[in-house]
């Protein structure tokens, strides 16, 4: 696990600047992604840049030093990431006759290997991995951007004038002298929708994130011409949903249950290769205790588990995680959380993630990530069993209110959801407060919201235009962000495919596995984690259980309203189901009550109306009204205002960074 970042172009910044000395400045950004070792290269004839922040993970010798050239001299790689099978990459040039003389024993240098043999497409369908990584073809005089197949691992591209920019975080194309940083309020429009800034779009215009299972190559030619070339897919989500929707797995339960058993064993057996200290964080939930329990099983050695618990009871599932420890026999370690020790990370959040990030679990996942810390330098996670094995309750839930929904004949949908985003929102909050005691639907979030994305809701088209509203945080048909529309995202391009999905929950898992994984949960993630300098694996999203697990009927993941039924029957071989059946309590804080106690001043100041106009990229009396709804105890809006306070706050520090 590493960082990197470049360019390719000319331009007379870089010039006035030196081209070395601003490769070292984009890494020195990202320190924190690699503090063991750092280097640049630069080819002048070409204007092609690469700097890489190396944290040593295999091959901790000189020979995993990067950037690193191929034994021929064509390539020059900078990579982020590990390809887990790379030993087996290894024996198959060896037995072709393809392999150079080894130099050491890195993935990088296999990588490299690969790719002189087999060409870059061919290897990167070939590997099990998660990775970022920029190659320049030295021959060619072709830059080539790639990134993992689930989006595991980050990449930020973008131009500058004639330039192309590219880095593990955006923070390192910052540092580029020709960087200008404009606010996208597209991307902020659809940013207030989800919580994050779902891919390909980035908070600024003119970057992009790079899509998972994608090559971007650029050549000189396309430096000249307007705009950026198209990536190329070389492994889609959404191929493999439709494969798995036309070739199902035919198998008993048994079969299916040895089968995922084999590959979750094998995924995290190369996940487990490492010369340096590894662990797993541990919540006591079904997924990481699955990949724990498999971990343990292999090991003769009790393996490192973290977890942290909070003072907040209904917050706490670290007694239940403590239990699966005792059980398994994990060298366990647990940090109880006060709410002065959470709060303290939330300063150091808007840096951490670069962009506006509003998930919550932010706060404890940074904390664990630092727990982790201290004792390991790789741990694994559990992340991805909910999407691809049904874990989630609206995967049950919302199936049946939204087929009575889209039952509804769409003219008289439309007709009453108009009626109701025409009622003034101060009117529905006076109205919902004398009868929300008897209404539980009015209770807990400021009235006014909970209607508006209702209305929503019933002026959509169809059950997956339903679905996506429902997970809306600020509609944006309401003007919260001033001038702004939303961009695309995978549910608008990958709609097709989407279609296909053999049933509505198996749609909401496919969408979820394609926006929300990808651009919040593994974001929050990455980011939590190499802000400590600390690598993370995902065994689950290996992409052979990933295909697996989107061949299985829907009988295999959701049962009634129980999810993730194939799971749970492997977690049995290992652990009694009274240690982990429970309520999924998720990884939250109590914003809502710190928003009013501890963080008021500091969100009040924030959200101070005065700074909002001046600003003039929110509609300040929608703002205002949510806020003061929550101080006076009559809403309950922290999911809400903390999309809010995270964008503030990231505005405070691009202010920062650029005063400095």
């Amino acid at each position: 696990m590493c960082g990197f970042a470049g360019f390719f172009g000319f331009s007379d910044a870089i010039a006035r600047s030196g081209p070395r000395a601003v490769l070292r400045a984009m890494g020195d950004r990202i320190a924190h992604r690699g503090p063991d070792d750092a280097d640049v290269w630069f080819d002048e004839a070409a204007g092609a840049g690469l700097s890489h922040r190396r944290l040593s993970i295999v091959d901790l010798s000189p020979a995993g030093h990067q950037p690193m050239t191929s034994a021929s001299g064509r390539w020059v790689i900078a990579y982020n990431g590990e390809v887990y099978n790379h030993a087996a990459l290894r024996a198959e040039l060896e037995r072709a006759g393809l392999a150079p003389r080894w130099r050491g024993h890195s993935d990088t240098e296999t990588l490299l290997a690969a790719i002189e043999a087999w060409g870059l497409a061919a290897t990167l369908v070939r590997s099990a991995g998660m990775f970022a990584l920029a190659l320049w073809d030295a021959r060619e005089r072709v830059m080539h951007l790639a990134r993992d197949r689930m989006g595991e691992k980050p990449l930020y591209v973008g131009r500058a004038g004639p330039m192309l920019l590219f880095g593990s975080e955006l923070k390192a194309l910052r540092a580029h002298p020709d960087w200008r940083g404009e606010v996208d309020r597209d991307a902020l429009t659809a940013y207030f929708r989800y919580g994050y800034v779902p891919a390909p779009a980035s908070i600024h215009r003119g970057v992009s994130k790079l899509p998972p299972g994608t090559v971007l190559t650029v050549s000189q030619a396309d430096l000249r011409a307007p705009g950026m070339p198209e990536p190329r897919q070389y492994w889609s989500y959404a191929d493999a949903a439709r494969a798995g929707a036309r070739s199902p797995f035919r198998g008993g339960e048994q079969e299916a249950l040895d089968e995922l058993a084999r590959l979750v064993d094998e995924a995290v057996a190369l996940q487990r290769v490492a010369d340096v200290p590894l662990g797993a964080f541990l919540s006591g939930g079904i997924d990481s205790s699955t990949v724990v329990a498999t971990m343990q099983a292999q090991s003769s050695d009790p393996v490192r588990t973290f977890t942290i618990g909070f003072t907040e009871s209904g917050f706490d599932e670290s007694e239940h995680a403590e239990a699966v420890a005792r059980h398994l026999g994990t060298r366990h370690t647990r940090l109880v959380v006060t709410p002065a020790d959470a709060m303290a990370v939330i300063p150091r959040l808007p840096s951490m993630y670069d962009e506006p990030f509003a998930d919550s679990s932010q706060i404890p996942t940074a904390c664990v990530a630092a727990l982790a810390r201290r004792h390991v330098t790789v741990s694994l996670s559990g992340d991805g069993g909910d999407e691809l094995f049904g874990g989630y309750s609206r995967y049950w839930n919302a199936s049946p209110l939204l087929r009575r929904v889209a039952a509804v004949p769409t003219p008289l949908r439309r007709a009453a959801g108009s009626a109701m985003r025409a009622l003034p929102p101060a009117l529905i909050d006076a109205l919902a407060r004398p009868v929300a005691g008897r209404v539980p639907a009015l209770r807990g979030d400021l009235a006014s919201l909970k209607v508006a994305r209702f209305a929503t809701m019933l002026r959509a088209g169809g059950r997956q235009e339903l679905y996506r509203h429902r997970i809306t945080h600020w509609d944006p048909s309401a003007g919260l962000v001033l001038g702004g529309t939303e961009v695309p995202t995978a549910y608008d391009t990958d709609r097709r495919a989407l279609a296909e999905a053999p049933s509505f929950e198996q749609w909401m898992m496919n969408a979820d596995a394609l926006v929300y994984l990808p651009d919040d949960i593994l974001v929050k993630v990455d980011r939590a984690a190499m802000a400590v300098s600390l690598e993370t694996r995902v065994p689950f999203l290996d992409h052979r259980v990933v295909e697996f697990a989107l061949s299985l009927p829907l009988s295999m993941k959701i049962r009634g309203r129980d999810g993730k039924w194939l799971l749970k029957k492997l977690l049995d071989r290992h652990v009694p189901r009274s240690l982990v059946e429970r309520p999924k309590m998720g990884f939250g804080v109590p914003i809502d009550a710190w928003l009013r106690g501890a963080l008021k001043d500091w969100g009040e100041a924030l959200l101070d109306p005065s700074r909002l106009r001046r600003e003039g990229y929110l509609d300040v009396a929608q703002v205002r009204r949510c806020w003061d709804a929550h101080q006076a105890g009559v809403a309950r809006n922290g999911y809400y205002l903390w999309d809010v306070l995270m964008f503030q706050a990231w505005l405070d520090r691009e202010a920062d960074a650029t005063i400095g």
